[in-house]
């Protein structure tokens, strides 16, 4: 490497809004999948700039690794990212993020089509955000056998509040939700958001919902074809503008994505969620797969929700849409 370069990428993390676990190729394979979902102003950035003196890899991240070859590398995306696109050593890699991962955002969907876009910008190379979504999936689902779905690598390349539809044969369709901008503002004002203070890995649940699919497990595929229409059902109150109705279904969302797995919940999620129906707020979800995270909340009423979470220990995390999706902020 002759020249001197720097490239930053920014890559938002998401909410779900309705459809979610519908995206699992164990079950649109069968049944066709669709969901909604949004981009959030909270978001991770990834660096990639040249080491002229050492000819090796330096990656940083919540660990710091040095390895003279891509193989080496113990940071799995990474690894087969670099491996994949041939970069040589004498790279240095950052990555920095607005909220820690396990968090049910998104992040690792959003880490991996960010340090695509960064890997791409270094190699000059021009790509779309479908086709960057579509690699990004190819890395965790068919090179590391994640047991994910592929929300997370299209609402994070695409951003805005998206609906996608996931054909049997593996196309993704994204779509801006047709919404008008009192309802967004309607969504931005009244969705608030607290962490449990759990972080998880969302692969055991996941891994338990791919098999329970695979074997036809009925009250499994009939909970997500359910979930499914609840999907469709939330499009449509949105692009109405009837938010209320699409926090009453943010509420029947829930109490069936509860009854999926034993993991999804816990006890004290479970009284969260109580407290704050009983308090201001009209539906809520638990956002991810699962166990942990991030609680999401439709208020009527915001200051007694906030206030009663607060005496909880629950932070809140405020948050307004992106409508950029990942992008190069950063090129020298």
């Amino acid at each position: 490497m002759g020249f001197r370069f720097m490239i930053i990428t920014r890559t938002p993390f998401r909410i779900s809004i309705g459809g979610g676990g519908t995206d699992l190729p164990s079950y649109y394979e069968q049944y066709g999948g669709m969901l909604i979902s949004a981009a959030i102003n909270r978001y991770v950035y990834i660096s990639l700039h040249n080491r002229t003196f050492t000819p090796d890899y330096v990656i940083k991240y919540s660990q710091i690794e040095r390895t003279q070859t891509a193989e080496e590398i113990k940071h799995r995306i990474i690894r087969e990212v670099f491996l994949k696109h041939n970069i040589e050593p004498g790279i240095e890699m950052v990555s920095v993020a607005d909220i820690p991962a396990g968090t049910g955002l998104g992040s690792s969907g959003s880490f991996t089509v960010g340090l695509l876009k960064a890997v791409h910008a270094f190699k000059r190379q021009h790509i779309t955000a479908h086709n960057l979504a579509a690699e990004a999936c190819e890395i965790e689902i068919d090179r590391l056998k994640e047991p994910i779905g592929k929300q997370d690598q299209y609402i994070a390349s695409f951003g805005g509040l998206s609906c996608m539809t996931f054909q049997r044969n593996g196309r993704v369709e994204v779509s801006p939700l047709q919404v008008s901008n009192e309802t967004l503002h309607n969504l931005e004002d009244n969705l608030l958001m607290f962490f449990t203070g759990y972080s998880r890995s969302a692969s055991e649940v996941l891994q338990d919902q791919k098999k329970r699919t695979e074997k036809q497990d009925q009250s499994m595929v009939e909970n997500l074809h359910f979930i499914k229409e609840i999907g469709i059902k939330i499009k449509e109150q949105l692009e109405s503008g009837d938010v209320f109705g699409y926090a009453q279904s943010m509420h029947e969302h829930w109490l069936h994505k509860k009854q999926r797995s034993k993991g999804i919940s816990n006890q004290h999620i479970n009284d969260w969620y109580d407290l704050a129906r009983e308090n201001g707020a009209i539906g809520g979800k638990l956002i991810g797969a699962g166990g942990g995270g991030f609680l999401l909340f439709y208020a009527e009423d915001k200051n007694r929700l906030r206030q009663v979470m607060r005496d909880q220990g629950l932070q809140e995390v405020r948050f307004f849409f992106d409508q950029d999706g990942s992008k190069v902020i950063v090129r020298e």
